[in-house]
């Protein structure tokens, strides 16, 4: 397994986002977390990069621990050790995060060269590849607002593989995207899978979540209702509060 997550508890203040949450995910799989806003989706994907910290539970990545339980609590990774499990995984934002003054290759190389010291030479010879296989070669020098809302989620994507990861995590990757946007954006996570990365997808759109995952998790009030395969998962809702959810 690249992932397992176990007995995850994460509270703001007064309220339980998270409990008890527990998965895994295996190389070259997609695994789609679906559920009403507020389910605690995206709480999952910022534990798991490690943008917040959980009250409680384990994460294991590549075999790594994230952070372990002991006693109810989260223990963490030392700052060294954490440095090498976060190249192992990559993140794309809702809204893209690209930076609006840097052009295409220049967002794409920044983080390998000033966080993980890799030549420039180096750093642009593996964007312009990405770039290829997201069919943006041409707009490397472009800026971010330049570009269409599928291109920037395709440069988002290009900027998380920079780095190699074994796990790249999506948070709601077409909200924003038409229908034929949405299957660009499913070919490219389709060649990733290919190429043995896993993929952890936060999504509201359901259409996307059956054409592109094997494996589908529902979400309600920071609980797991239902996991499954997708055939399995489409074929028998278990729970009234998935039908009242799911329009197919």
């Amino acid at each position: 397994m690249v992932l397992e997550v176990s007995g995850l508890n994460k509270r703001f203040g007064e309220k339980q986002v998270l409990k008890d949450i527990s998965f895994q995910l295996k190389t070259g799989e997609v695994l789609a977390i679906i559920g009403p806003s507020g389910a605690g989706k995206t709480t999952i994907l910022r534990c798991i990069n490690n943008l917040e910290k959980c009250d409680g539970g384990t994460i294991i990545i590549d075999e790594s621990y994230l952070c372990k339980d002991y006693n109810g609590k989260s223990i963490y990774a030392s700052s060294e050790e954490m440095k090498v499990i976060r190249k192992k995984i990559g993140l794309v934002f809702q809204n893209y995060n690209l930076f609006p003054h840097m052009s295409v290759i220049e967002n794409i190389i920044e983080a390998p060269i000033n966080v993980f010291g890799v030549s420039k030479e180096e750093a642009r010879d593996k964007a312009i590849k990405l770039l290829k296989t997201m069919g943006l070669v041409n707009k490397r020098d472009s800026y971010p607002f330049e570009l269409s809302g599928g291109q920037k989620q395709r440069v988002a994507i290009a900027r998380a593989c920079a780095l190699n990861p074994r796990i790249m995590c999506l948070d709601e990757p077409t909200s924003a995207l038409d229908p034929e946007l949405r299957e660009e954006i499913a070919g490219i996570i389709e060649k990733l899978a290919n190429n043995n990365m896993s993929i952890l997808i936060i999504t509201h759109d359901m259409t996307f979540a059956k054409k592109i995952a094997n494996r589908i998790i529902f979400m309600e009030e920071g609980q797991i209702v239902q996991e499954g395969r997708k055939e399995e998962f489409f074929d028998n809702f278990q729970d009234d509060r998935i039908r009242k959810f799911v329009v197919l």
